[in-house]
């Protein structure tokens, strides 16, 4: 057996890192699988007993010996991890000097910690980029993408090579200027708008916490992972981090770490000129753990130990603040600046670590080194090698991620299994959920109507909607910005989510629009069977416009409760009623906006909503009763636009009248009276412009005839685009400025939002 005192130097060298979560740590060891070089067993020593105690110089001698054998291991460890950093940090640099373009600075900063995260603690797999029990990172501070695409070609992905690396930036690249989760397997979420990616890991993490609860059982944890966040100065500072960073100390994410590179540097220089408050204090207040890590340079074990402190904490996310030592001949005018908040000559982290004449100012945040800077800080790192070479000791050492990898998913895949015996019913609803499968038959579920149900307001049939797919999707769980009375978006068959109560599904977000589309995004990207809503006034989606933006340029299927949809709303007047709205998100790619006009087109927008997984939804909502209208169906709102009635022949109808929402109603009415006059009239619901388009051109033609030019629209909105359907001889109805405080019925008469006003404008256009 191994001596005493080379078994303790052992414990104490494996102590000093930090475990990947769920591997073997050094008390799953034993003692005979500890071997180090230059260190031997005691003669002395038996697999008995000892047979005499050795002298006093003998044991001097041994500890001597293993000190020194451990001193020389902690060199060549140490060692290959800086030459490793440099490798990410001369990489980044590298890439951004081919392309003469992007932010080297970031990447050059956070390589240590980058280093860490990916080679010491995540459990990943590196051919398989969406295992669903990996560990998941953000880099939320987008701009230093190079850092992320480093570690994921150190890694082993496929995505990024080196002839990837070497297209940063370019027309077609694996690599592009931000991380995009479409365009790279390996990225969870796409990171542009500075707040987003950590208000999107706090969606991660939310997801991995409910999902833990509702699965994991006693004698099986099948739902166990981190979410890893490296955030700058500029995510501080935007509103939407402090709007997701409550809700995550609400909530209680303890498995949320994130790391916060305060490097006091921002395009237009030092950060002291506009951000100057305690970060730490305001996130320990937000109810998050807080620590500093004080050497982020070269502070390895100190970064080690903060993320095994991190672990520790269950009850709280963790914001890790990474330092540096001040080196004043370097920073003295910044160190006299600060000289009366710092106690122990410490500032923020070194933005374009290594850049001999860059180095800590805004110069190397968004632009390349230059030649010349580039060769100074080769020299000065003493990195000999050409550009995007990896040296291969380093690459040697990073291969082993792919097996090891491949070993995690194997392990966890068997886990599953066993699982699965145990508990079908459980594992069959996780299945779903890991794999975007829907159940089958799920869209019987939805409520179907008749012109003899009852008038309602859309906002009352999306609640009727919402709680019949709660009972038949098990990834599907959502909640609303502190309107949820209004907006009627609870699932009365569940309770709430809250920090002890993660197994829940309605989502209390708050009066904070533009955190909880960002973490309904996390919550989508999390796994493809997870199928978030979320809910406020529609007139709010200008609170929640860049979360939604991202929704639809990362693919993340949210969709969009939205009510009090127009100036229906009444007496709450123009600051609560949208006008350019329904405009603007049809002018948004990738985006369905529907204004349904009763309960079977309400249905049907959920329906191609939940089918639409990689293109969110947004459901604009009366707040005013409107009747079930014959002829509405789920199948023609999948359709965008379809034919409501007719009483013409041979696709020549006299005029088509066009309504969406609660304006197809009066489009029904003067329709009415046109025919009695005996006209041809065609009313079409126009429910989603997008779907429509998505349409053969046979069927489009069917429903909106080239030959028929007479043609009429009706929204309680700005008339803006609707050129394009009723065309040049054509009269679009709406409203081009502000809306009213008065009575919904009022407005409606003062804004010619009438069945008269219909009337007048088809007989002008026949």
């Amino acid at each position: 057996m191994a001596s005493s005192s080379s078994l303790t130097l052992s414990q104490a060298i494996l102590s000093r890192s930090v475990p990947r979560h769920g591997s073997a740590s050094s008390s799953q060891l034993s003692p005979s699988s500890l071997t180090f070089s230059g260190l031997k067993s005691n003669p002395n020593i038996t697999t008995s007993r000892r047979r005499t105690p050795p002298s006093s110089a003998a044991v001097r001698s041994t500890v001597i010996r293993a000190s020194a054998a451990t001193e020389t291991i902690e060199k060549t460890e140490t060692a290959l991890v800086d030459k490793s950093v440099n490798t990410i940090r001369f990489l980044a640099i590298d890439a951004v000097e081919k392309a003469n373009s992007g932010h080297p600075g970031l990447p050059m900063g956070c390589a240590p910690m980058g280093h860490i995260l990916y080679d010491e603690v995540m459990r990943y797999n590196p051919k398989n980029p969406y295992w669903f029990n990996r560990d998941r990172f953000v880099l939320s501070a987008g701009h230093g993408c190079m850092l992320q695409y480093a570690l994921l070609h150190l890694a082993g992905y496929d995505a990024v090579r080196e002839e990837d690396l070497k297209s940063f930036r370019q027309w077609g690249s694996k690599t592009p200027g931000h991380p995009e989760n479409f365009e790279t397997p390996g990225v969870e979420v796409t990171t542009g708008p500075l707040g987003q990616g950590i208000a999107n890991a706090v969606g991660l993490a939310l997801a991995e916490k409910h999902l833990a609860a509702r699965f994991n059982k006693p004698d099986a944890e099948i739902v166990d992972h981190y979410t890893y966040v490296i955030l700058g100065d500029g995510c501080q500072m935007e509103g939407i981090s402090q709007e997701a960073c409550s809700l995550a100390g609400h909530w209680g994410l303890g498995k949320l770490i994130a790391f916060y590179d305060d490097n006091h540097i921002s395009i237009d220089g030092d950060t002291e000129i506009a951000f100057t408050e305690d970060v730490g204090a305001r996130f320990e207040a937000l109810g998050w753990h807080v620590i500093w890590v004080k050497n982020g340079n070269t502070g390895y074990d100190e970064i080690r130990a903060a993320i095994k402190e991190a672990k520790t904490v269950t009850d709280k996310p963790t914001m890790i603040k990474v330092l540096y030592l001040l080196h004043l001949y370097i920073h003295l005018v910044s160190f006299i600046i600060r000289f009366t908040e710092l106690s122990s000559f410490q500032v923020t982290t070194t933005i374009g670590f290594g850049s001999p004449n860059k180095a800590n100012s805004y110069s190397v945040h968004g632009s390349a080194l230059g030649a010349k800077e580039v060769e100074a800080t080769r020299s000065n790192l003493g990195w000999p090698y050409e550009p995007f070479h990896v040296p291969e000791d380093v690459k040697s050492h990073w291969s082993r991620h792919v097996p090891e990898g491949a070993a995690l998913e194997a392990g966890w895949n068997t886990k599953f299994a066993e699982y699965e015996k145990k508990y079908p019913e459980e594992a069959a609803e996780l299945k779903s959920i890991t794999t975007g499968e829907l159940p089958a038959g799920w869209e019987k579920a939805l409520p179907t109507y008749t012109p003899e149900s009852p008038a309602d307001a859309t906002r009352n049939l999306s609640q009727q909607n919402l709680n019949a797919l709660a009972k038949v999707l098990p990834g599907f769980l959502g909640g609303s910005a502190d309107l949820a009375s209004s907006n009627m978006t609870l699932m009365k068959m569940f309770g709430d989510f809250q920090k002890n109560t993660p197994e829940e599904r309605n989502l209390r977000f708050g009066v904070r629009e533009h955190g909880m589309g960002a973490i309904c995004n996390g919550i989508a990207l999390h796994s493809p069977g997870l199928i978030p809503y979320c809910a406020t006034f529609f007139v709010f989606t200008d609170y929640m416009r860049g979360a939604m933006r991202i929704s639809a340029l990362s693919e993340a299927g949210v969709i969009y409760v939205m009510t009090h949809d127009s100036i229906g709303l009444g007496e709450d007047g123009p600051t609560h009623q949208p006008i350019e709205h329904l405009a603007s998100f049809r002018a948004m790619p990738n985006i369905l906006m529907f204004r349904p006009a009763d309960g079977n087109e309400t249905a049907g927008a959920y329906k191609v909503a939940v089918l639409k997984r990689k293109t969110p939804s947004i459901l604009a909502l009366s707040r005013q009763k409107l009747p079930q209208l014959a002829g509405s169906s789920i199948e023609g709102a999948a359709k965008g636009g379809y034919i409501l009635s007719d009483n013409s022949s041979g696709n020549k109808p006299d005029v088509i009248l066009i309504g969406t929402g609660s304006e197809l109603e009066i489009a029904v009415k003067a329709a009415d009276e046109l025919r009695k006059e005996g006209k041809a009239v065609r009313v079409v619901s126009f429910v989603c412009w997008e779907l429509f388009e998505e349409q053969s051109a046979d069927y489009k033609e069917s429903v909106l005839p080239s030959s028929v030019t007479a043609r009429v629209s009706i929204e309680a909105g700005s008339t803006f685009g609707w050129e394009k359907y009723v065309g040049s001889k054509g009269k679009a109805i709406g409203i081009d400025r502000w809306g009213a405080s008065a009575p919904a019925g009022i407005i409606y008469k003062e804004y010619g939002i009438t069945a008269e006003a219909v009337i007048a404008a088809a007989k002008q256009v026949s």
